[in-house]
């Protein structure tokens, strides 16, 4: 009886120790991914206390963390977005606009946007955007030249490279992690408030994930194609205003000056009116004075 209940105890002694070897892989997965998570969101500031049976477990069993990565060598910090405004006196605003595009196309670029003001008692002018392939900067600029008198041409340089390499690591680390907690579902281990715990730390690290790129693809694109808006408008006549005739301007203004000297000759009754009565009041009693001082004598 006493070796009976020997033999009992040693097998329950051993189903207990294999039972403890089989979840405790599980367990150690689960703290070290717990623990990471942790560790990214305490990164961000986001961060809550886990337990300290979560810590203990994770410290014990997590691997050396990984550090943020360099500069791909493929990747260029010399990104400058380069954007230019210029205004051309032409002969012809049609004939200036037709160059522009041919300017364009020429240098491998595109028209993104032009408008064209005219009619009746207005400035002929247009304005052309285009977009030209960065490395061809120069080259549109000196084209310019042909086309009329350059009047201003203003360039504004901005050095966007350091805001790349800073946005390429971000989404490099998002993504590690994204793999972290796509590995923590996968093991399907756990208590379902942490799985969808998860889930919503890795929906949020994706949407990180597509921002990222697409800051990304918005300075790549901006570096690539520069940026120039042209003006081009016809000369100013020399006399009178755009659109209008200048001896129709000139009988114009004299209809105009006539009506000023109208108005002054009469603003000026009310001056002329009191004075001349003053004087001829005086001028009366002068003479009714001396003819009388006459019959004295």
């Amino acid at each position: 009886m006493r070796r009976r209940s020997l033999i009992m105890l040693a097998a329950a002694l051993a189903i207990g120790c294999t039972t403890e070897r089989a979840a405790a892989p599980a367990a150690d997965s689960v703290g070290r991914a717990r623990y990471s998570l942790y560790q990214e969101q305490q990164n961000r500031g986001l961060a809550r206390r886990p337990s300290p049976a979560t810590i203990g477990l994770a410290a014990a069993t997590s691997e050396p963390e990984e550090q943020p990565s360099a500069p791909l060598p493929g990747v260029s910090t010399n990104m400058i977005i380069r954007t230019a405004t210029a205004s051309i006196q032409v002969d012809s605003v049609q004939a200036a606009v037709a160059q522009l595009k041919q300017l364009a196309t020429r240098l491998g670029g595109y028209v993104a946007s032009s408008g064209i003001e005219t009619g009746r008692n207005q400035l002929k002018q247009a304005v052309i955007e285009m977009k030209i392939p960065a490395t061809r900067f120069d080259e549109v600029l000196a084209g310019l030249t042909p086309i009329g008198k350059l009047e201003s041409v203003n360039v504004d340089a901005e050095d966007v490279g350091e805001e790349f390499v800073d946005v390429t690591a971000r989404m490099d680390n998002a993504r590690r992690l994204e793999r972290r907690l796509i590995d923590l579902l996968a093991t399907r281990t756990g208590k379902l408030k942490d799985v969808l715990d998860v889930e919503r730390e890795l929906a949020r690290v994706r949407e990180e994930i597509d921002r990222y790129e697409g800051r990304i693809r918005y300075l790549k694109a901006h570096t690539a194609m520069s940026t120039l808006s042209v003006t081009v408008h016809e000369p100013l006549p020399v006399v009178g205003t755009a659109g209008k005739s200048v001896m129709g301007e000139a009988f114009t203004q004299a209809w105009r000056n006539f009506v000023v000297l109208l108005s002054l000759a009469v603003q000026s009754l009310g001056v002329v009116l009191p004075l001349g009565l003053v004087a001829g009041v005086a001028w009366v009693v002068t003479r009714r004075w001396r003819v009388a001082r006459q019959r004295a004598a």
